[in-house]
């Protein structure tokens, strides 16, 4: 059977959790509303600079790589290919995926 939310607890603490032996702490998990369009405020992350690199690379390679092709400048195209590749093979050294919440 559903558990359900006793209404004076704070944190939205479920009824009968303590012997469910869950968790050491006693204190409530955060209490996130369910109801569409109510703020909730998380924790501000933007990420390590050595991201912010790899990614700038990244992306500087591919206009500039865009670009070339446009124009026809296949130097240009090559160059921008390495450099986008080069801030690849950071992205992967750094772990980049590992950087969000």
């Amino acid at each position: 059977m559903a558990e359900h939310v006793e209404p004076g607890t704070a944190g939205g603490a479920v009824a009968g959790a303590g012997s469910l032996g869950a968790s050491a702490s006693t204190e409530p998990a955060p209490f996130v509303s369910q109801v569409p369009g109510t703020p909730v405020h998380f924790p501000h992350f933007s990420g390590r600079p050595v991201s912010w690199v790899a990614v700038s690379m990244i992306l500087v390679g591919f206009l500039a790589g865009g670009l070339a092709l446009v124009f026809v400048i296949w130097w240009l195209f090559w160059v921008s290919l390495g450099f986008a590749v080069l801030g690849l093979l950071l992205a992967m050294a750094t772990s980049i995926f590992d950087d969000w919440y």
